[in-house]
């Protein structure tokens, strides 16, 4: 067994030991049972999942809570459910893993400020919203109209304030980003904002998996699986792909049937399409021009 193949499976053991534990375990309690050193697990990990073993924990234990407030569960019980020994304990992060409170998450966004904008892209309108923690939303539509409806759908009770480019930073820096990264400007990208997205953590496994398929290439549900370790959970991927609210940010437009066809998108399989091939085209030249 090599040193890669021995670390993906002493990641793999970390990752079960998290997802088990009813508290978060320590990060010295982790790296003694795995005989690694505490910082060279907590960057190892971070690697490979995109957070540290208690952000992952905390992911896990929001995705539940999200899911069942989404439900209709009551607030009080879906905290217990979700594995939380107190309230106090979700508030202490809840602005940041849900962008609100559970209670305001549960009616609809009660409470939550959300500021957004629209611009043109070869791929049609695009949307970018941000809560006062980070980005919460980037979708593709015909219409601003359509667009501005999603958002509504999904956070009916917040405030959604529509803001001007260059009004606001987040907003402006994703534009940006995407047009870098897709060949649609030749200015430099800047960093991206912070997210504002809750999900299972098995979904943050995902989306971190795919944002490390290179531009322009492919996967198939099943090849993303066995990378993640998990080869029967072909099905489980497609869900968290079909989950992914941040279009581009989160490119589950890489992803594709067994057979190389090009299967769903929630944005429209032509602009999938149009988008794996505008890919291709820019990685192309930026090879040019490197070899130049």
């Amino acid at each position: 067994m090599n040193a890669r193949i021995a670390t993906e499976s002493v990641l793999e053991q970390v990752r079960l030991l998290v997802e088990q534990a009813d508290e978060a375990p320590t990060l010295q309690a982790l790296a003694d049972a795995v005989q690694m050193s505490p910082s060279h697990l907590q960057r190892a990990f971070r690697r490979r999942y995109g957070m540290s073993p208690s952000e992952y924990h905390r992911a896990r234990r929001f995705g539940q809570l999200k899911q069942a407030l989404r439900t209709g569960a009551a607030v009080t019980d879906a905290v217990y459910d979700a594995g939380f020994g107190s309230g106090s304990r979700v508030y202490e992060h809840s602005d940041r893993l849900l962008g609100m409170t559970p209670a305001s998450y549960r009616a609809g966004g009660a409470g939550a400020d959300i500021r957004y904008t629209t611009t043109a892209t070869p791929l049609g309108r695009l949307l970018v919203a941000t809560t006062s923690r980070g980005i919460c939303s980037v979708t593709l539509g015909d219409t601003d109209r359509e667009l501005e409806q999603r958002l509504a759908d999904e956070f009916p009770q917040a405030t959604r304030q529509r803001v001007d480019a260059g009004r606001e930073e987040w907003l402006d820096a994703v534009i940006a980003r995407i047009a870098r990264e897709l060949g649609w400007s030749d200015a430099d990208a800047p960093a991206m904002p912070p997210l504002d997205v809750a999900a299972t953590a098995f979904q943050w496994r995902v989306w971190d998996a795919l944002t490390r398929i290179p531009s322009g290439t492919t996967k198939s549900y099943g090849e993303l699986a066995a990378q993640l370790g998990v080869p029967k959970a072909a099905r489980a991927i497609g869900r968290a792909c079909g989950s992914n609210k941040l279009a581009l940010i989160v490119p589950c437009h890489r992803i594709v049937r067994e057979d190389g066809s090009l299967g769903g998108w929630r944005w429209g399989v032509e602009r999938k399409r149009e988008l794996l091939a505008s890919e291709r085209r820019s990685e192309s030249k930026r090879a040019e021009r490197t070899a130049a």
